[in-house]
């Protein structure tokens, strides 16, 4: 209605009535839909929250996983170990971006010159995504310090860093290729008709429009290396998973485990819907809407 207004007061055009009536009919129908769904959603979780709630071992459950007293004596201790969870993330994803772009640039090279590091970056990519994550952190964080190498971090928080910039360097590197190669071959020529090198045609022309293709599947995998930074509790980092599994073994009490997904999911929730907003932004820009 607002916009038919606008129109109307811009150049004296008014919408029909049966255009009015259509977009009335449309508007209910959408209000229709919601409340529908609304219902639909509540009806379904209130049926398995009381099969659960009705089932004979609730009682055991609720209290080894839903206990107040246990929430409340191990929250600090894994608040203080998800702090260590949120710094290994935020120094990885730049590094993450940073060796999966350099990587990604370096399989699209066309160079004889550069054919060794094609190789190099071809046997990266397909052993890092071929090996569990969970064998890289243990390898870096137990074989590295191993080695007594001078000169080399013995921390465990910079060694499994570093083991989970490998990994999600080699996923986000595919991701980004397949950006670059999705542009149209059109693009890279009419770079080169304006005397632009090709370093120049990858960093202003092909690069820019690649990363805006794949920012979607690329935050999805920043979603997965949050999660991930859980696996560092394998080679004794005191993070929160491994805050909480300390306080379950000493209490025998599993409400450690749902407040450390509880630190988890208050990043990832977020981020996985500013993932679904950056995806129906791309939609749309394609469409033109």
């Amino acid at each position: 209605m607002s916009s038919a207004r606008s129109a109307v007061a811009s150049d004296g055009w008014a919408p029909s009535a049966r255009q009015l009536e259509r977009e009335q009919v449309a508007r209910r129908l959408r209000i229709r839909r919601r409340w529908i769904a609304s219902a639909v959603t509540v009806l379904v979780l209130a049926g398995l929250v009381a099969g659960v709630v009705s089932s004979p071992g609730w009682d055991r459950v609720r209290e080894y996983f839903f206990s107040w007293p246990d929430a409340r004596d191990s929250f600090a201790a894994i608040a203080e170990g998800f702090w260590i969870n949120l710094r290994i993330f935020l120094v990885a994803e730049p590094a993450v971006l940073i060796v999966g772009t350099l990587v990604a640039i370096t399989r699209v090279t066309v160079s004889p010159w550069l054919a060794p590091l094609r190789l190099l970056a071809v046997v990266y990519t397909d052993l890092l995504r071929g090996v569990p994550t969970l064998l890289v952190v243990a390898l870096c964080g137990i074989g590295i310090p191993a080695l007594n190498l001078v000169g080399v971090t013995t921390s465990l928080f910079w060694l499994t860093t570093f083991a989970l910039v490998l990994c999600y360097g080699a996923y986000v590197a595919e991701v980004i290729r397949a950006g670059i190669l999705a542009i149209h071959p059109t693009q890279r020529a009419s770079a080169e008709a304006l005397a632009l090198t090709r370093t120049q045609t990858m960093r202003h022309v092909v690069l820019p429009q690649a990363v805006r293709r794949v920012v979607p599947p690329l935050m999805n995998d920043l979603v997965s290396l949050q999660k991930d930074t859980a696996l560092i509790s394998a080679v004794g980092v005191f993070e929160a998973l491994r805050a909480a599994q300390d306080y379950q073994g000493y209490h025998f009490n599993g409400t450690s485990i749902l407040i450390a997904a509880g630190f988890f999911l208050v990043v990832a929730v977020p981020l996985t819907r500013l993932t679904d907003w950056l995806m129906l932004r791309s939609i749309r820009r394609e469409q033109g809407r």
